[in-house]
């Protein structure tokens, strides 16, 4: 590869301007003739030339010496260079018309230059000196690339991102690689050339990959759908070809970005439907003002829930959790956020009644979210009382003080996993949600119930598990190789469920829509591609089994068999049995079970309360009837 050691001497770069303007001068008197004279015209024309040559020459240099025209760097030229050159040539060619109405009518009565000569001179002048700068930073980037380790890229989108995208690409000679060409779906770009390369649809990206050996494809499209994200990236991955985004035009640093700013595609983005999103009005009302205490809320919901309610101008927010080190991480990011909300961060278990009691008593919060449970579903498999002591006895404390200290909402966060469950987290949700209806009933307090499924990236789920095994270089375990999970974003799960808490009179089992299931083998597969890598043969992908209760497929939410709509069409309320008349007793006979940690016991009295709970792959299969 070339290696430039020094930029060229300014002296040098004169020279060259001031030859390229005396040029530009007698190109301009050839094309006044013709292109052909006889000798007595030139001689003639030569005597009033002379006179005006060293004025000529005196006036460039100063120009040009005024806007530092030489002080550039002539191979990295730029269109703000180029607009400084033609402003030089116009104040040049202004001085002289100058020197020429001062000749004319103060000396001799003959002009410098004929005027068609000055506007030709401007012409050529101009075109000859950025022309010039062209090509010497075209040959630079030429001969400072190293083509035998080249990659050929791809561009999607060919707007003005993703023209800065190849400027940039262009520009930059140390990161060896060529755009080939952008695609784009515009009809009307499709063939033309922008850039100096060439549009193509996207039906053409496997041949340009055969024919160019593409290596990347960088998608420049702000705000790009998701279901079209989804669609380039299957594509570009199946071909083998690495897939990249430019940043968020708001973090963009002067109006641009740098090659290393370019992201790898999240796969949080590309979960096959449309972002869910809530523009309800009535949710900065419904907030606004209120004492609100959450539980749970050093977790992956109850942080986001806490997040998503200091934007809606609530007066005090109190975050409860048992996790002390997660709660003291969540105080010291949410002292970075710039906030006129009363936070408390209070440390305590939510099944400790004479600690929760003076909690409500000092606070008196008008709303309660309830996210705080035990979910990892092997370990409450393997430890069933700990399961109803906590999920269904710190659900009971919570929702019983909401009604006694006349809090106006109940908020339960609960789980897919509740639906038809397989093991003894599912089923000590679903009696938590059997609870919380009985209380509705019976208190002023409106109890809300809100299910969901998997939500990517909260702690101990399947996409951090999955880029810690990546990054140690694999493998990825996998339970089994048909398993299926609803997903959902943090932030669209705690939208969703302030939404419920707006809409909800009280008693309702809402439900969000959460699209199709998403196959984890598929899931884990694109992880490892989008990291450069192949899977099986530098990740390896491995089978391990089920895990006691573990289900290959999780219920179907939301379906006209088993819900009522909303006014939105992404929540829907569940219809449930009627409450049975001994629940309440058979409840209280569960907790006192658990609290004597007799597990089989326990999870006999959940199979009761909960017909449809059958156990998969677990030891608690025998006591299923």
């Amino acid at each position: 590869m070339l290696q430039l050691k020094k930029n060229t001497p300014r002296w040098v770069i004169v020279i060259f301007d001031l030859l390229i303007h005396l040029f530009a001068l007698f190109f301009a008197y050839l094309i006044r003739f013709d292109l052909k004279a006889d000798f007595s015209l030139i001689e003639a024309e030569w005597a009033i030339l002379s006179k005006s040559l060293w004025y000529f020459i005196f006036v460039k240099l100063v120009v040009f010496g005024l806007f530092q025209i030489q002080q550039g760097i002539v191979r990295h030229s730029s269109t703000e260079d180029f607009k400084r050159i033609l402003l030089a040539e116009m104040c040049a060619s202004f001085l002289f018309i100058l020197g020429s109405m001062v000749r004319h009518y103060q000396l001799d009565g003959l002009y410098l230059f004929p005027s068609s000569v000055l506007l030709m001179e401007f012409i050529f002048s101009s075109a000859f000196v950025i022309a010039g700068r062209f090509v010497v930073k075209l040959l630079y980037l030429e001969y400072t690339r190293d083509k035998g380790k080249e990659e050929a890229i791809l561009i999607f989108g060919a707007g003005a991102s993703g023209q800065l995208t190849k400027r940039l690409i262009d520009k930059d000679a140390a990161n060896l690689q060529h755009v080939v060409g952008f695609l784009d779906d515009s009809a009307q770009l499709q063939g033309k050339r922008i850039e100096g390369s060439r549009v193509y649809p996207l039906h053409q990206l496997a041949k340009l990959k055969t024919k160019h050996q593409i290596s990347t494809l960088i998608i420049a499209v702000q705000n790009l759908e998701r279901s079209k994200l989804k669609e380039l990236t299957d594509l570009a991955l199946d071909l083998g070809i690495q897939i990249k985004k430019v940043p968020e035009a708001r973090t963009w640093v002067n109006g641009s970005f740098e090659m290393s700013s370019l992201k790898k595609i999240d796969i949080n983005s590309l979960l096959g439907r449309a972002v869910i999103s809530v523009e309800n009005p009535k949710l900065a009302t419904h907030f606004l003002n209120k004492t609100i205490l959450v539980t749970g809320a050093a977790g992956s919901i109850g942080s986001g829930l806490a997040a998503a309610l200091l934007q809606q101008k609530v007066n005090r927010l109190i975050l409860l959790d048992q996790a002390e080190s997660a709660l003291f991480d969540l105080e010291q990011r949410f002292q970075k956020t710039e906030t006129t909300v009363q936070i408390e961060y209070v440390i305590g278990d939510i099944c400790d009644e004479q600690r929760m009691e003076r909690l409500f008593a000092l606070y008196q919060p008008q709303i309660v979210f309830h996210a705080a449970a035990y979910k990892h579903v092997p370990l409450m498999e393997a430890n069933p009382a700990e399961a109803v002591r906590n999920n269904i006895g710190g659900t009971k404390c919570i929702a019983e003080l909401a009604a006694k200290f006349k809090a106006d909402q109940f908020v339960m966060i609960s789980t897919d996993k509740a639906v038809n469950p397989t093991n003894v987290m599912g089923a000590s949700k679903r009696i938590a949600e059997m609870l919380v209806t009985e209380l509705n009933a019976a208190h002023h307090t409106a109890y809300i119930t809100t299910r969901f499924g998997n939500v990517l990236g909260s702690n101990g789920s399947v996409i951090p598990i999955f880029e810690k095994q990546i990054a140690e270089g694999g493998p990825i375990t996998l339970t089994d190789e048909h398993i299926t999970r609803f997903f959902m974003t943090i932030p669209e799960a705690c939208q969703l469920v302030l939404e419920a808490a707006t809409m909800g009179n009280g008693g309702e089992i809402f439900v969000f829509d959460m699209g199709a299931p998403v196959k984890i083998l598929d899931l884990a597969k694109k992880m490892i591609q989008l990291s450069g890598l192949r899977p099986y043969n530098d990740i390896d992908i491995k089978i391990t089994g089920l895990r006691p209760g573990e289900k290959r497929y999780e219920e179907v939410l939301a379906n006209a068999e088993n819900t009522i709509p909303t006014y939105h069409p992404q929540i829907l309320i569940a219809k449930t049995r009627a409450v049975e008349a001994d629940q309440n007793n058979r409840i209280q006979q569960l907790l006192a079970t658990a609290s004597a940690q007799e597990n089989e016991a326990s999870v006999s009295i959940m199979k009761q309360l909960v017909p449809e709970y059958i156990s998969n792959n677990s030891l608690f299969q025998k006591l299923d009837k």
